[in-house]
């Protein structure tokens, strides 16, 4: 992907885990407790509303299609940070 992309996992307002660099142009963010669901499926947790995206939506669905937002969101739930 051309785009640059940056994934935030909200802990709690002003906690997260950040993976990608500042200034992406993509920016993807969704609340930890959403994320850490057993069935959590970031497509579905957009068209819910949980999943934000500030950037192209054509970049954020080639992102979901391409399994590496929810890659990404799980290393982020996984990690010890």
């Amino acid at each position: 992907m051309s785009e640059s992309v940056q994934y935030r996992v909200q802990i709690s307002k002003g906690n997260e885990r950040v993976s990608g660099p500042d200034g992406a142009e993509l920016v993807i963010t969704v609340p930890f407790k959403v994320a850490q669901s057993d069935d959590f499926d970031p497509t579905v947790a957009f068209m819910r509303g949980q999943l934000k995206a500030a950037g192209s939506t054509g970049a954020l669905f080639e992102e979901l299609s391409s399994g590496d937002a929810v890659a990404t969101i799980r290393n982020l739930v996984e990690s010890d940070d």
